[in-house]
């Protein structure tokens, strides 16, 4: 999701995706982390649904679960926050990777594609 008044400048195609997300802020030394919800999802970054905002530029540890019981671990940075307008731009935060290994990158395409054929067989 791109929040109102911002273009869209992006390097990866985004998927709707709906997906458990265990947020921490890095450094934290608080073991239990925050379960968001994705609204999408792409091997760039992703949009997480939530009226607890972070900040910009914060860094954050993200747990996002795979197709295959897989979890990736990665690190994110807040790009841009939104309160939220209704349901057509609901409140929440795009998060940017930050040094997401070709492996990890790889796993979460591959992760992606299977959703999207899940999706394409749902949708017949």
């Amino acid at each position: 999701m791109t929040p109102p008044g911002r273009s869209d400048t992006r390097r990866f195609s985004r998927r709707d995706a709906l997906l458990p997300v265990v947020v921490r802020a890095a450094g934290n030394k608080v073991k239990a982390g925050i379960r968001l919800n994705t609204a999408d999802l792409s091997e760039g970054g992703a949009f997480l649904r939530s009226d607890l905002l972070f900040e910009v530029g914060e860094t954050l540890s993200l747990e996002i679960p795979l197709v295959g019981d897989e979890t990736l671990a990665a690190r994110g940075r807040v790009a841009w926050v939104t309160r939220g307008g209704g349901a057509q731009s609901p409140a929440g935060m795009g998060i940017e990777f930050e040094k997401l290994s070709p492996q990890d990158r790889r796993r979460l395409t591959q992760s992606l594609r299977r959703l999207a054929q899940a999706d394409g067989r749902k949708s017949a």
